[in-house]
């Protein structure tokens, strides 16, 4: 591997790319009932946080689900407060037959570290820790880092509006969520609506349709209207040069027994995903979703019901914050060029940080940007190391520059 430039502190990277594979050996998946989930790789960072020195707070979210956070102290004055985040989490690895590798094997080939989270997000959970020792070891620093291993990212991300309730947060100045993003800085995050459409209707016999008010006849008319919702968003909020447009995706339609293929079902589920870009008023949004598949419906004498399962924002942080052009400046030091600024498809963690806790966050993370949650997920061995490169003089930069 490349020595790195004299200014960055010298990194540790077998030692990164070793906790990866440990990570990545540990079936940490978010399932449901699961009696624990992240508590083994849990346990694994604090025994590592321990062999270091460091101070931290363990905090059980829910039953085997911790939180763990460090903070790392600088021992060179008062400073600003840098928090790197990540989650050790994973989405389930499906069908095993279906993977040419072991999902929880870490198999190193062809410069590829293989498995389940190698990518999402166990690399870049690692790439910070051994950064933040980087950067402790290279002598004092003013200000301290925050190390924030937190739980739930793949579910409803209760470990970040833990830490988000916290004391410690309000105290954080800038965040790096260490998702992978394929080497692009992405200032922004679209936002996400998680939408139930409940159809209520009339059960009736199969022969005997005039007896019914059919929710899957219903449902069929409500997909077909959220294209014009789509469509009628995408004018509303326009293109952002990073995110995108809004996008309305039915994903769910449920209704009837297979079972019984003669009988009309009185009730049906429309499941919708909504993805949004910065300046979209998910308020208004949600409305037209409402109206548009009430009017749908109530042409066949069906009503709806509308919950809001899940709702996150699109947040954006500016191209000259502090934590930004750090990570910029020292993605430029490492790389030798600089990077491109993009956004994140989906939500991180760090969209609840900014929500529930005004924090500046910024992605930027190892792995492949469009990787997660597919069979035979692997992280390039090189960027492990390149990465935890850039943050620990990312680190440096934003502390040494005072941040606030």
């Amino acid at each position: 591997m490349a020595t790195a430039p004299p200014t960055v502190p010298a990194v540790d990277t077998e030692a990164a790319i070793a906790l990866t594979r440990d990570l990545v050996r540990l079936r940490t998946v978010n399932a449901a009932g699961a009696a624990e989930v992240e508590q083994p790789a849990a346990l694994l960072v604090q025994r590592l946080f321990d062999a270091f020195g460091w101070t931290y707070d363990v905090v059980e979210v829910a039953p085997g689900r911790p939180n763990t956070v460090a903070v790392v102290e600088g021992g060179g004055g008062d400073g600003p407060t840098l928090m790197f985040e990540g989650h050790i989490d994973v989405v389930t690895e499906g069908d095993p037959a279906d993977w040419s590798v072991d999902p929880y094997g870490a198999e190193i080939r062809d410069g590829k570290l293989w498995g389940r989270g190698a990518a999402d997000m166990k690399s870049g959970v690692a790439a910070m820790i051994h950064a933040v020792r980087a950067l402790q070891l290279a002598g004092p620093f003013p200000g301290r880092v925050v190390v924030g291993v937190l739980c739930d990212e793949e579910g409803l991300m209760l470990g970040a509006k833990a830490f988000a309730a916290s004391p410690l947060a309000r105290e954080v100045d800038g965040v790096v969520v260490c998702e992978p993003e394929g080497y692009e800085v992405c200032t922004s995050a679209r936002g996400g609506i998680r939408l139930r459409l409940d159809l209520h209707g009339v059960m009736a016999h199969g022969a005997m349709p005039q007896e019914a008010r059919s929710p899957v006849v219903a449902g069929a008319r409500v997909v077909d209207a959220l294209a014009g919702v789509q469509e009628w968003a995408q004018e509303r909020y326009g293109t952002h040069p990073h995110a995108g447009s809004v996008t309305v995706t039915p994903t769910v339609l449920l209704g009837g027994d297979p079972d019984q293929l003669n009988v009309i079902p009185a009730h049906a589920v429309v499941g919708v995903d909504v993805r949004t870009v910065p300046g979209t008023d998910h308020a208004e949004l949600i409305d037209r979703v409402r109206q548009s598949a009430e009017d749908a419906a109530g042409g066949v004498g069906v009503s709806v019901g509308l919950t809001v399962v899940d709702d996150r924002p699109a947040v954006e942080i500016a191209e000259d914050h502090p934590v930004v052009t750090a990570l910029v400046d020292a993605h430029l030091q490492v790389h030798g060029r600089k990077p491109p600024f993009g956004a994140v498809p989906g939500t991180t963690d760090g969209t609840i940080l900014t929500r529930d806790a005004g924090l500046p966050t910024v992605v930027y993370g190892p792995g492949g940007k469009w990787i997660a949650h597919q069979k035979d997920e692997y992280v390039e061995v090189r960027e492990i190391a390149e990465y935890a490169r850039v943050y620990a003089a990312a680190a440096r930069a934003f502390l040494t520059g005072g941040a606030r």
